[in-house]
């Protein structure tokens, strides 16, 4: 009699360690569920003011203001992103594909002719229009870089002023 109350006993504890566990699952689930309902909203409420683009596993924002490349750049941070640094000639591909003049995040602001990307790495792979980068602006000092629309999607960069405004990506 006591094996088999005892017996019960670990059957009914393990139903109620099953029980809470799926209660602390759902409630984990639904909490998470919320926070993506949340996002969603946001999203599309600003993409009503904006313009989202998806590639792969990545959200890409352009916006419908030009600014120079510090103010996109700003604009990017208040986000809690940044400029869009390019690992990938499809990435390249389908950002030419946009058919618009944007900023990216490539710079050689801090030395001239050392091209970093705005995490710090160092540029390893370019899709410059030829002849660029040429520094050949009205002031000699072209910092940034734009995808511009040239005729191939791999020769696509321009170096550029980064005080002239362009749509930001």
């Amino acid at each position: 009699m006591v094996a088999v109350s005892f017996g019960m006993l670990c059957v009914l504890q393990l139903s109620l360690n099953i029980s809470l566990r799926l209660v602390c699952d759902y409630n984990n689930l639904t909490e998470e569920r919320d926070q993506l309902q949340t996002r969603y909203n946001t999203l599309t409420k600003e993409k009503g003011q904006t313009c989202w683009q998806k590639f792969e596993f990545s959200l890409y924002f352009l916006s419908t203001e030009t600014k120079t490349w510090v103010e996109s750049r700003e604009d990017c941070l208040e986000r809690g992103a940044d400029l869009v640094i390019i690992n990938s000639s499809t990435e390249q591909t389908f950002l030419f594909n946009l058919k618009k003049r944007v900023w990216i995040g490539l710079t050689d602001s801090v030395t001239e002719g050392t091209w970093k990307w705005v995490d710090g790495t160092p540029l390893t792979t370019g899709y410059w229009y030829d002849p660029q980068p040429d520094n050949a602006g009205p002031t000699g000092e072209e910092d940034c870089v734009e995808i511009y629309k040239y005729q191939s999607p791999l020769k696509a960069w321009n170096d550029l002023s980064c005080e002239n405004k362009q749509l930001d990506l």
